[in-house]
């Protein structure tokens, strides 16, 4: 092997060193080429060396960085959009939100020249997603939501996968995200309500997700910034599929506790709330104001134009694509922030005197 072949990438200041295969080769002590044909499967290596070299790897964290050998041959431009989903409701590629931010990221891609596989994984084998990068498909990795498994992704990070993240910043960090601000934006929803006179107000969302639990935080300092008392029976946890809204504006019937507005923590949330609303006989704003969240395209053309916090997809995929580039060129990205803004159009209406 050549100098030229076996010299270090530079580690920036205050990153962590990504351990390498000369490393790996000191410490079994073995070429670096045997260490490279037993993380292969290579048949010219016997299978007593390519156990030990293999336990010696997992044991320290270190994988195949095929994607990088493809990179340094010029091979590889593709990126890795990864979509999870949870066994229990498998939210569908198509819902609004996912189609936005697939627009966004790969408009974003094609401006710089890169190439986009899209996969869909368990959310709860998250790991899966890092084979995308060892295995040379992809140099580096896109994923929508956290979801549950905030230690999962740190875990990859930790691994030296190239890795962003759409979703709440995490106080802990240990991976760069991208996204909005969403305390600001519970609070904008929440805002908006009460000065339109609206005091019993309801909460849609699933709080064991980051970003929903960040805008349940910033919908009750709204309310307490007013002098009102959170009633935990107006906060329904809800999936984000279409049934997830049906279900939670059927739960608040059975529950009995009165209400005269809804803010639903997605636009597909709200959307079928004020479906399932006016088939309880309720007219929308009338009766009950409805407040959703992102901004997807059939917001503004729904028989009830809905009001909404707007988040900026088309920046969120540029920040996604640009901190990915700099991930995968050894740099340490920090994580960037969109701006959210409420849009108000007709479910939110203050009624007439």
């Amino acid at each position: 092997m050549t100098n030229k072949q076996s010299r270090k990438t530079p580690t920036p200041p205050g990153a962590k060193p990504r351990l390498q295969m000369v490393d790996i080769a000191k410490m079994a002590g073995v070429s670096t080429a045997t260490v490279s044909r037993a993380l292969n499967d290579s048949p010219l290596v016997t299978p007593e060396t390519r156990a030990r070299i293999a336990e010696l790897a997992r044991s320290m964290n270190y994988t195949i960085n095929a994607g990088a050998k493809h990179l340094r041959l010029g091979q590889n431009k593709t990126v890795a959009l990864v979509l999870p989903y949870e066994r229990d409701s498998r939210q569908s590629v198509s819902d609004p939100f996912f189609l936005s931010m697939f627009g966004a990221i790969a408009d974003a891609l094609t401006e710089r020249g890169y190439d986009m596989l899209v996969s869909r994984v368990d959310a709860s084998e998250l790991d899966c997603a890092a084979q995308l990068y060892n295995a040379g498909r992809a140099m580096g990795i896109i994923l929508i939501g956290q979801w549950r498994h905030h230690e999962q992704l740190k875990a990859m990070a930790e691994r030296g996968v190239p890795l962003v993240v759409w979703g709440a910043q995490m106080t802990d960090g240990g991976y760069c995200t991208v996204g909005c601000d969403n305390i600001a934006g519970g609070e904008l929803a929440t805002e908006h309500l009460i000065a339109c006179g609206r005091r019993r107000i309801a909460f849609i969302g699933d709080t064991v997700f980051p970003e929903v639990a960040q805008r349940m935080e910033g919908y009750r300092r709204a309310l307490a910034r007013h002098g009102i008392v959170a009633d935990e029976r107006l906060s329904i946890a809800a999936s984000f599929l279409a049934d997830g809204a049906r279900q939670a504006m059927a739960e608040l019937k059975r529950r009995q506790a009165p209400f005269d507005a809804v803010f639903a923590c997605s636009d597909l949330l709200a959307l079928t709330a004020i479906g399932a609303l006016e088939q309880q006989g309720l007219k929308v704003p009338r009766d009950v104001s409805v407040v959703g969240y992102d901004d997807v395209a059939m917001a503004s053309y729904f028989h009830l134009p809905l009001t909404t916090v707007r988040q900026d997809i088309e920046a969120g995929g540029r920040e996604l694509v640009a901190a990915l580039i700099e991930r995968i060129g050894h740099q340490e990205p920090a994580s960037r922030v969109v701006a959210t803004e409420l849009v108000i159009r007709e479910t939110s209406r203050v009624p007439a005197a």
